[in-house]
C-alpha cells in the first residue's frame, strides 16, 4: 500500500473526486472547516465517510496510526481550499506574488513557524491560518502528501521551494 497520494492512483482520483464535490456539499465543507483540530475532523461524519471510500480505493495504513492523524488534518485542512492548482506546492504558493505587490503572501517569519510547529495539531492550526493569506490555492494532493509525510525532509523540501525574499541593505 502506497502512503501517497496520487492523481492516476484510486485513492488519489477518490480523494481529489471528494475535494471537488465539496462545491455542491456545503453542510460537509462546512462541518470540516469549524473544526478546531485533526481530532474534531477525525470525528466528524465527513471525515468518517471520505476515509471509509479511501480504505475501499486501498487507503490502509496498516498499524500508522498517526497517518490517520495526519490524514484528518488534511482533510480539515483541504475544506479551507477554493482552487486545487495541480503541481503548486503549498511552500510556492506561500511565497506567490499578488500583482502588484512585492511581499510574499506568508511572510518568512510565519513560515519559519509552520516549520517549526511541534506537532500536527500546531502544523494545522497554521495552515489554517495562512491558507486565506495563499487565496486558499494549492495542489490539495501536494498539500496532503507533506502532512502524511510531515518531518524534516519535507521541511527541508519547503525551505527549499520558499522563494526567500531578499535582503536589502538600508
Amino acid at each position: 500500500m502506497s502512503e501517497r497520494f496520487e492523481r492516476d492512483k484510486p485513492i488519489g482520483k477518490a480523494l481529489a473526486e471528494w475535494w471537488q464535490g465539496l462545491e455542491n456539499d456545503r453542510a460537509s465543507r462546512a462541518t470540516l472547516r469549524r473544526a478546531a483540530g485533526p481530532t474534531e475532523v477525525a470525528l466528524s461524519a465527513p471525515y468518517q465517510r471520505l476515509y471509509r471510500r479511501l480504505q475501499l480505493q486501498g487507503w490502509n495504513p496498516d498499524s500508522k496510526a498517526y497517518l490517520d492523524d495526519r490524514l484528518a488534518a488534511a482533510v480539515g485542512l483541504l475544506a479551507h481550499v477554493r482552487e486545487d492548482s495541480p503541481g503548486l506546492s503549498p511552500a510556492k504558493s506561500m511565497s506567490q506574488r499578488k500583482a502588484g505587490d512585492d511581499r510574499l503572501a506568508v511572510s518568512e517569519l510565519r513560515f519559519l513557524r509552520l516549520l517549526d510547529a511541534r506537532d500536527i495539531e500546531a502544523l494545522y492550526d497554521g495552515l489554517r491560518r495562512v491558507l486565506p493569506l495563499m487565496d486558499r490555492r494549492v495542489d490539495v494532493l501536494a498539500l496532503t502528501n507533506d502532512l502524511l509525510q510531515w518531518g524534516e525532509q519535507v521541511k527541508k523540501r519547503w525551505a527549499y521551494a520558499y522563494e526567500w525574499p531578499a535582503r536589502t541593505s538600508s
